[in-house]
């Protein structure tokens, strides 16, 4: 006889997991961080405990410290850091999280010993804040210490304690005053904090170590100069322009050979066919290591036909958001030609790729979300 579970049940996890304790890492205003390790299998993490500098602050300070479990959860990134748990005693309003160690130093401390990776890791700070931006998170607290490179080369944006997640428009609202390490922008003026404010304090970030450090093999001044734009209207409005347009220029050195553009524009005509319109406040995927796979799922399911029965599952792998589009067939051997592609492609090829199907359906037109129309929505 098979025991049903209510809804409320409970299950309660007796077990306790033990970490031997390596060395403090640093205190904040929050808290301290310090690095443990798992002897079980033999893995170092990082645990942020919840204990701020000021009594008087713990309560006020503990939804800070939910909020940022929240957002770790609902983010999934190869350049943001992974949360692995958390332990929160509201009761005593305390809690640890336990979190990836990242082994390297921040962005200044490995570009002062390695100033010829700075394209790469200025790349890999547009695909994360990019990443952040399609999620509608904003950081906050962007300074070289929350930026760290690994010792394989892979940046990792950290410490989302001041992120907040953008649900409508009043988010943007400037609601917290940081000691700013470069002149603020001229949005603060009237209270506004969005994601053109990120792209500005990116941009000023790698301005001012670049600058300090002297270094000389920078390849992006140009676009360097229009992100770090005091006046909003003047400078590049987000990451994924920053991140489309760092594509189309690195492009020029990539060669494609012309059976891997056939085979693109194959997916990119039938892909972009299905759309009527798309919702100005959706936005595009831009994580790789989500497509894929997900796209061979949808092909596994579908492979022993000639066609998918409903391309929806498919055009939400690569839009986040409301649409109108044509319930049509979808073509399962260009399905198949593409994930070909991906699998042997390089990955700055696959990142070009992206990058023009999001060219594509810039060109659908827009709808505001409360218009109606007789197409199918999603």
């Amino acid at each position: 006889m098979t025991t049903q579970l209510s809804p409320d049940s409970i299950i309660p996890f007796l077990r306790r997991k033990d970490y031997v304790f390596v060395r403090s890492l640093g205190k904040g205003a929050c808290g301290e961080t310090v690095l443990l390790h798992d002897d079980l299998i033999d893995g170092f993490f990082v645990c942020k405990k919840y204990s701020p500098f000021a009594e008087s602050l713990r309560q006020a300070l503990f939804k800070s410290f939910l909020r940022e479990i929240k957002l770790l959860h609902e983010v999934h990134h190869q350049n943001v850091v992974r949360v692995f748990n958390y332990y929160v005693y509201p009761d005593k309003l305390t809690g640890y999280i336990l979190m990836e160690y990242v082994r390297g130093l921040d962005i200044e401390e490995h570009l002062r010993a390695q100033p010829e990776t700075v394209n790469e890791l200025f790349v890999q700070a547009i695909d994360g804040f990019s990443y952040l931006e399609s999620v509608q998170v904003l950081h906050r607290d962007i300074r070289p210490q929350n930026l760290l490179v690994r010792d394989d080369g892979v940046l990792k944006i950290i410490d989302l304690g001041f992120g907040k997640q953008i649900k409508e428009t009043r988010d943007f609202d400037k609601s917290i005053t940081l000691n700013w390490w470069c002149e603020p922008p001229a949005e603060f003026s009237i209270g506004t904090y969005n994601h053109s404010t990120e792209v500005y304090f990116v941009a000023k970030l790698f301005q001012k170590i670049i600058a300090e450090l002297g270094i000389k093999q920078f390849k992006h001044a140009v676009l360097l100069d229009r992100m770090c734009r005091r006046d909003p209207a003047d400078r590049v409005p987000t990451f994924l322009d920053a991140k489309n347009e760092l594509s189309i220029r690195r492009s020029e050195d990539i060669e494609f050979e012309s059976e891997e553009r056939d085979i693109y524009r194959r997916f990119a005509v039938e892909f972009s066919g299905h759309f009527t319109k798309i919702a100005e406040g959706a936005k595009y995927v831009t994580d790789l290591d989500r497509i894929r796979p997900q796209l061979e799922a949808i092909y596994r399911n579908c492979m022993l036909e000639d066609e998918l029965p409903d391309c929806a599952s498919l055009l939400r792998i690569f839009v986040n958001g409301q649409y109108y589009y044509r319930k049509a067939n979808f073509k399962t051997s260009v399905l198949r030609e593409f994930i070909h592609f991906l699998r042997s492609a390089s990955l700055e090829k696959q990142r070009i790729a992206l990058a023009n199907l999001h060219t594509r359906l810039d060109a659908i037109k827009r709808y505001v979300e409360s218009e109606l129309d007789d197409d199918i929505p999603f």
